[in-house]
């Protein structure tokens, strides 16, 4: 073989190894991209769903204290809220979120509190019913960031 098409030959094959070394590198960067976006879309989707849950269980579940008589379309938007978690949470925040809804039905179907009442429940025993749920979250959040 003539000198010069094996130079020819080299040339040519170190420029494709070159270009496909390149378009490899810049497929991975876009795909790491990608993904890091992904990712963080879905945590703060997340973290979206679950403070909107917190702010609503805490409304009525201090209803629920002040009032016998629960209306069903004031627990409609919890139960939307959960059904979403369904879909987008693992098991474990779905049935802490649950038991959380729980909570407030049972908390309604109880005598009302006056206030004194409630600092003293406070005192004996902590009535948070969202402490599981917010912890199952923050586990779940975690799980989501990358080591």
């Amino acid at each position: 073989m003539d000198a010069a098409y094996l130079s020819a030959l080299a040339a040519l094959a170190g420029s494709t190894i070159g270009g496909l070394t390149s378009l490899t590198a810049s497929w991975l960067t876009q795909h790491v991209q990608f993904s890091a976006n992904q990712r963080a879309a879905s945590r703060a989707r997340r973290v979206k769903l679950y403070k909107s849950f917190i702010q609503e269980a805490s409304k009525w579940y201090a209803d629920a204290y002040e009032h016998d008589h629960a209306q069903i379309a004031n627990l409609v938007g919890l139960y939307a809220l959960v059904s979403t978690m369904r879909i987008l949470s693992s098991p474990s925040v779905v049935e802490r979120a649950d038991q959380v809804v729980r909570a407030i039905a049972e908390t309604y179907l109880a005598p009302n509190r006056t206030f004194h009442e409630l600092v003293e429940l406070i005192d004996e025993d902590p009535i948070d019913p969202l402490r599981e749920f917010s912890n199952a979250c923050r586990k779940e959040l975690r799980a989501l960031d990358p080591p």
